[in-house]
């Protein structure tokens, strides 16, 4: 992210713990079709603790794969998690998304997730990144949208709570609904053949892995994640909030329904 774009969920160890859920969670959903070949230069920007880099690397094992983030101590983590998994592939550098100290046409391909719904430029900062992708190189960008999530049983006060978070969010800059907007602001970018996929999460009371994984420890523990920064706002009252996440809590319980949908873009420069 770049050095004026705070990162509203925060970078403690239970942050650290719900982006690993997150990631292995939804790990065939986003990332199963992305895989760069042999010999091809990776620019990952924003890598964060190196929750999505794990898996591009190892499902380009002979891409050379570069992952920047402008917090060392989320680096020191992205570190740690590619040398447990034994993955040589990657090298980690600080470096701020606006400023990045590569030259024009440095690599093949580049990969974004979860980071432009923090930026307050994402169109500046996806233009950087296409001055350094090959004239015959690709983007690939994953983004969530807090608009799209719907639930059973629904609740105002649940709808509540997830809006404090969006709020913070646009307060910062960023936006939590960025997912639906990919395909315009690659457009803008001046990215070609630009491709948007929906990728929707599906939860019940039958997919109790899903339950654990996204509605409780991704999303619902996101939320959660907020609370005093939305009390402190005054956006909620610490009563009002709590029933939002205890009402989250209900749709990962027996006939409970959560659904939430993410978005896959790519584009060529």
């Amino acid at each position: 992210m770049g050095m004026s774009d705070p990162y509203v969920h925060g970078y403690d160890p239970r942050e650290n713990m719900r982006l690993r859920d997150q990631a292995s969670t939804l790990e065939e959903l986003l990332h199963s079709d992305t895989a760069y070949p042999e010999g091809s230069r990776v620019l990952e920007a924003g890598c964060g603790v190196g929750a999505q880099t794990v898996t591009l690397a190892r499902n380009s094992p002979k891409a050379a794969i570069t992952s920047v983030d402008i917090s060392e101590v989320s680096l020191a983590e992205a570190r740690r998690r590619v040398a447990a998994a034994g993955l040589s592939n990657v090298e980690f550098q600080r470096a701020d998304i606006f400023n990045l100290p590569f030259g024009p046409r440095s690599f093949d391909h580049a990969f974004v997730c979860f980071v432009l719904e923090h930026l307050a430029r994402p169109v500046e900062a996806l233009r950087v990144l296409k001055n350094l992708i090959k004239d015959d190189g690709t983007i690939t960008v994953i983004e969530g949208d807090h608009g799209s999530a719907y639930f059973h049983p629904d609740s105002d006060a649940a709808r509540r709570a997830i809006q404090c978070l969006v709020e913070l969010q646009r307060r910062t800059g960023g936006n939590s609904m960025i997912g639906r907007e990919l395909h315009p602001l690659l457009c803008d970018a001046g990215y070609g053949s630009v491709r948007v996929s929906p990728r929707m999460v599906y939860v019940d009371s039958s997919r109790p892995a899903l339950v654990e994984g996204f509605t409780k420890k991704t999303f619902t523990a996101m939320i959660e994640g907020v609370r005093q920064q939305a009390i402190g706002a005054g956006l909620t009252d610490a009563r009002e909030f709590d029933q939002g996440i205890a009402d989250l809590y209900r749709t990962a319980g027996p006939g409970g329904v959560f659904c939430y949908t993410f978005f896959k873009a790519t584009g060529t420069r």
